[in-house]
């Protein structure tokens, strides 16, 4: 994932990436501080020439905003201990010892600074499971004791993942407890509430986004699990062993477009909020207006591409759905065929979408006396439109012929 989001950045925006942690592409690039080494200025100077210094994806030169690192890595801790003093040369001693590149515990980064007057050992804990916080903390309550000085309290900045704590607490109590033990653990173990509330109260809360493209977008990733649903519930019947060659592909494909959809839920959302955002760019200079319409332009053509994308995976969900209803489960087709239905909405939704965007592509700052389009932009808006009816058209045709047999094989036809 790390990889594919570096890509992504290095083509898309133009920017130098560094992957390093588990996504790093060779040992030297694992820590982040190696990777920094030099900052913007030492980077500058070698980006281009220094082969050891070349981004993984991107250009091999620097621009005023610098370069992008991308990591995969267990959950980051922040965590400070205070200690009974002011004399920040024990704090620094302290940090000396427990981080791992002066010869401490492994996955702790730390610093001795004086904050309000108080020594504090400031840490980045960097694997909480390989090297509780506990241990930590006891090395330096040891290590502080050595220079006559105590732990005061300790601090934990930003979010930390409840294991972590539990973890702490069984130690210095000796509780030999499983997690199960822990009332809100065996609660959330109880049947899971699926209910996608967040997102519901989110869409009705009386903001413009997430809206209707998002919406669309959860109705296609929906037609596209029915369709791997179907798919699962025949595969390893003995009944159905001879269609197991098309079922394992529509499992697979089913769920690349349920994960690209589920992704285009947020995708919609941003694209509707960079089209606000351009269209509160000041306007006071001609340079200004001249720079708020190219904006404009660009985050209208984004937002009508990102629907547009949803109609064309909610068709191939519909695919999916007519192979899902003729040869999987006879006990689960009215899934599939709910599953048609749900992307043939998706489909109706993004096409709402697509052609407000469109209509809009070459209106923003217009100026009156110009009474005709770009032409540019009007044959993009076409080409987008000419597209969107092809799609809507095999909707209609692939949900009909998902319905029909959904009738045949559950014996109620008319």
């Amino acid at each position: 994932m790390a990889g594919r989001l570096g890509q992504r950045v290095g083509e898309e925006l133009g920017s130098p990436v560094y992957l390093y942690e588990a996504a790093a592409t060779r040992p030297e690039r694992v820590n982040l501080a190696d990777v920094r080494r030099g900052e913007y200025e030492g980077l500058k100077a070698e980006i281009e020439t220094n082969p050891d210094r070349a981004p993984d994806f991107g250009p091999a030169r620097l621009g005023p905003a610098g370069a992008t690192v991308i990591g995969a890595r267990p959950f980051l801790v922040a965590f400070n201990v205070y200690l009974n003093t002011a004399d920040v040369s024990i704090a620094k001693r302290i940090a000396r010892a427990v981080r791992h590149s002066s010869g401490g515990l492994r996955h702790v980064k730390a610093l001795g600074l004086l904050v309000e007057g108080q020594a504090q050992v400031s840490m980045n804990l960097t694997d909480v499971h390989d090297t509780p916080i506990h241990r930590v903390m006891e090395m330096i309550r040891n290590e502080a004791s050595q220079y006559g000085a105590a732990v005061t309290h300790s601090e934990l900045v930003g979010l930390t993942p409840q294991a972590a704590l539990l973890d702490a607490a069984c130690w210095y109590l000796q509780l030999d407890m499983p997690s199960e033990q822990v009332l809100e653990n065996r609660l959330a173990a109880l049947e899971p509430d699926v209910t996608p509330t967040a997102f519901l109260d989110a869409v009705a809360a009386g903001t413009p986004a997430p809206g209707g493209g998002s919406v669309a977008a959860l109705a296609g990733a929906l037609g596209a699990a029915l369709a791997a649903m179907v798919g699962r519930l025949t595969l390893g019947k003995p009944k159905y062993a001879e269609v197991e060659d098309e079922m394992e592909p529509l499992v697979a494909k089913a769920e690349r477009l349920r994960q690209t959809l589920t992704a285009r839920i947020s995708e919609d959302t941003a694209a509707f909020e960079a089209v606000m955002a351009a269209y509160r760019m000041p306007k006071r200079t001609e340079e200004e207006k001249a720079e708020r319409r190219a904006a404009i332009q660009a985050a209208v053509t984004r937002a009508t591409e990102v629907p547009l994308s949803t109609a064309q995976d909610a068709v191939a969900a519909l695919e999916l759905a007519r192979t899902a209803v003729t040869l999987g489960n006879a006990n689960a087709i009215t899934d599939a065929g709910t599953g048609a239905w749900m992307a043939r909405a998706a489909v109706a939704g993004a096409a709402l979408n697509v052609r407000i965007n469109a209509a809009a592509l070459d209106d923003a700052d217009k100026n009156p006396a110009d009474a005709d389009k770009n032409p540019a932009d009007q044959a993009q808006a076409e080409a987008w439109l000419a597209e969107l009816a092809a799609l809507e058209h095999r909707a209609v045709v692939l949900t009909a012929e998902v319905q029909a047999i959904v009738a045949q094989r559950g014996g109620f036809c008319s």
